[in-house]
């Protein structure tokens, strides 16, 4: 699979609310997102950033907003914050103070790296796989480069699958054989002694007890489970449809849950579901 490279900086200031999949870009060349392609064209800020979505991962919901389904909402905060500073360290900033309403403020204010990315979603967002400074761009900012198993585990995407802190979530387009790193990572996340992140407590597969908002958002008593499942709960939830009591019920032989998002992508590729 080739993927653009785009190089420039990491920064989240200015009431930026980076989580655990999600932070803002800025390329050294601001004319590099016109090389993005998509259906929603990428238009950046003033100073030239953009929200980049990580490629092939899914964290915790720190802050979610459906526009008509009710206000803003969180998933159980504890492991939504991990994998927020987790991806900030993972980048380089090496220090991180995160304020009530999810905006942060670090140190240093901004760090180089760079971006993979093969399109934008319809959002219009960058979906891109993220590299810190210290690994070094296989080709020019603005040219395309196959990605194999040794590049992916050097990005932050990979690193917060492995450290149990994200699920494994594919866009169209991702090739089987990069999907089942990703997917070897949760396993392997999973199965560690004790469990890893968000694997000690997640509820997807064993089922859980759905009795109202609370029981997928309070940070006490609220289950975790796969970001998507919370989003399309918590829609419904906010919709003032009336619930109806839901317990779950594991299979014979649990997989870690994965998903697969349906936003259009540039060159889109074969679904491959691995």
């Amino acid at each position: 699979m080739s993927m653009l490279l785009i190089r420039g900086s990491f920064r989240v200031d200015g009431g930026a609310e980076p989580d655990g999949d999600t932070l803002p870009f800025i390329p050294d060349d601001a004319a590099d997102w016109k090389l993005v392609g998509g259906r929603t064209r990428i238009v950046p800020k003033a100073d030239g950033r953009a929200p980049v979505r990580l490629e092939g991962v899914d964290a915790l919901e720190t802050h979610y907003r459906k526009p008509g389904y009710g206000p803003e909402r969180h998933q159980p905060r504890k492991f939504g914050r991990q994998a927020a500073d987790a991806l900030l360290r993972h980048l380089g900033f090496t220090s991180i103070d995160r304020h009530q309403n999810e905006t942060v403020t670090t140190d240093p204010v901004q760090v180089p790296g760079f971006i993979l990315t093969s399109g934008a979603d319809a959002y219009g967002r960058c979906i891109a796989l993220a590299y810190d400074g210290s690994v070094r761009p296989p080709v020019y900012s603005g040219y395309e480069v196959a990605v194999d198993e040794a590049l992916l585990k050097r990005s932050a995407n990979y690193r917060l699958v492995e450290d149990g802190l994200a699920y494994p979530m594919f866009y169209p387009g991702l090739p089987g054989y990069l999907r089942d790193v990703l997917r070897d990572a949760a396993r392997a996340a999973r199965a560690a002694v004790p469990p890893k992140g968000v694997w000690s407590v997640d509820k997807t597969v064993e089922g859980a007890l759905i009795a109202d908002i609370g029981s997928i958002t309070d940070d006490d008593t609220g289950v975790v489970i796969l970001p998507k499942l919370f989003r399309r709960l918590k829609d419904y939830l906010d919709s003032g449809s009336d619930v109806p009591r839901s317990q779950g019920s594991p299979p014979t032989s649990p997989e870690p849950p994965t998903s697969t998002a349906s936003c259009p992508r540039a060159r889109p590729r074969p679904d491959y579901t691995g």
